[in-house]
């Protein structure tokens, strides 16, 4: 058996009930395997794929807290730190229901790529907690992020371990979460990012991730001979990234027909209002149902179905595994030419396989959505030398990171003759830098 196949066996073994975490595990080494293969005997020697899929440390813990009406809630409080060759832990905090350990340890997993092809120096790490801030007062949310962090605080540090926001942390999260950590540990530093403007929050991070898939989509199209203006772009997902993917795709020629949130899709031919958009998400926190009635010549459908309308480009903004093989085969059926994933993982593998095998670019989300942890890590820099840059100097240089990025995993794919093939390419070109900066340190 392989040394691949080996690993790949020992952890579907070992961690049976995280199916995400697995598939993730699966889809890097499955399009490592040719690189793998070439050490496998230094490699297998050195059990580095065994320390690269083990996180470095895990901490679960409770998160107790009391409710408008006096009752005390419990929640279940993760931080994975899983790979710090190349600098400290840098991943978001993800708020949601959905929250278990391994899907914070995939999110983790794919950090440590998506992390490494930025070319900055910041290891992968993630954290969250099954705590949900939908239908929460100020007061509950601010009561349960003081009570996450008071734990969170003893495993963070500006330089050890720098979270940051994801699905359900936002910036009014960050803010009771920073303020608490200040209050415990008498330390103002950048041990956060995605923080408000008024205490060391970077401009631009707000719109990273999203305008940095388009800058990303941008380039992956003019190198494979097409433009973005004139296309028509579905975008899944109504939250930070949705909304500034869609804000980039319209600024350049493109037009934006569909968004989504968990209850249902909205389709407008004549292009998404995004102050619309805005309004109800951002401002009202309401379902996007309520967009009808600010366009009523918009369709509002319930459930899934967005991958279901005709157009050039899809970018799924959304959550992990919301594109599967039946939208795919809608997708080419509908003469899609590429698909770029906005969020962390949320094609399935068939679906990616399929898309690849009929001719659609695909950019992978460790690649296509690094603009959001890139910009925190620019934030960082910030931070330490206790400056801010202009709006435009860290869109200038988010820019150059997302090009870069392109490239540097059309270079990897060509190197090991799997030219156009984005997925192998983004995990080679993040695996050999990580790769190096272990086998330098040691056995660690």
């Amino acid at each position: 058996m392989s040394y691949v196949d080996e690993v790949i066996q020992s952890l579907e073994e070992k961690n049976p009930a995280q199916p995400e975490f697995l598939q993730a595990v699966k889809e890097v080494l499955e399009s490592l395997r040719v690189v793998i293969e070439q050490n496998e005997e230094q490699y297998r020697k050195d059990a580095l794929l065994e320390r690269l899929t083990t996180p470095e440390k895990v901490f679960m813990f409770r998160v107790p807290w009391v409710d408008d009406q006096g009752q005390v809630q419990v929640n279940t409080g993760y931080r994975v730190q899983f790979n710090s060759a190349i600098g400290p832990y840098k991943g978001g905090l993800r708020l949601h229901p959905s929250v278990n350990l391994g899907i914070i340890k995939f999110l983790g997993f794919e950090q440590i790529f998506k992390n490494s092809l930025t070319g900055l120096p910041i290891g992968g790490g993630k954290g969250g907690s099954d705590f949900d801030p939908k239908g929460k007062s100020d007061r509950e949310v601010m009561a349960f992020c003081q009570s996450f962090m008071t734990e969170l605080c003893k495993y963070i540090g500006a330089d050890t371990d720098v979270p940051a926001g994801d699905i359900g942390t936002g910036a009014r999260e960050i803010g009771y979460m920073f303020g608490q950590y200040k209050r415990i540990k008498n330390l103002y530093e950048g041990v956060l990012t995605g923080k408000g403007l008024s205490y060391g929050g970077s401009l631009v991070r707000t719109q990273a991730t999203g305008y940095g898939l388009l800058y990303l989509v941008e380039e992956m199209l003019k190198c494979n001979g097409h433009d973005m203006a004139g296309k028509t772009v579905c975008i899944s997902g109504s939250g930070n990234v949705a909304i500034y993917a869609a804000e980039k795709a319209a600024e350049m020629g493109a037009k934006v027909v569909t968004m989504s949130d968990s209850t249902g899709w909205v389709y407008d031919a004549e292009g998404i209002d995004l102050d619309a958009v805005k309004e109800i998400k951002e401002v009202r926190r309401a379902r996007l149902s309520e967009y009808v009635k600010v366009r009523p010549n918009a369709q509002y459908t319930e459930g899934r179905g967005v991958w279901a309308v005709k157009c050039d480009i899809a970018l799924p903004c959304a959550t992990q595994n919301e594109l599967f093989i039946e939208d795919a085969k809608q997708l080419v059926e509908n003469g899609c030419i590429a698909v770029a994933e906005g969020a962390n993982m949320p094609t399935t593998l068939d679906a990616t396989e399929y898309l690849q095998e009929h001719g659609v670019l695909f950019a992978p989300g460790k690649a296509a959505n690094a603009g959001g942890v890139a910009t925190s890590a620019l934030e960082m820099s910030q931070n330490s030398e206790r400056l801010s840059w202009t709006f435009e100097e860290v869109d200038a240089k988010l820019k150059d990171i997302m090009v870069n990025i392109f490239h540097n995993m059309d270079d990897a794919a060509k190197r090991y003759h799997a030219d156009g093939n984005y997925v192998i390419g983004a995990n080679i070109a993040g695996f050999e830098k990580v790769v190096d900066a272990m086998t330098a340190q040691g056995i660690v």
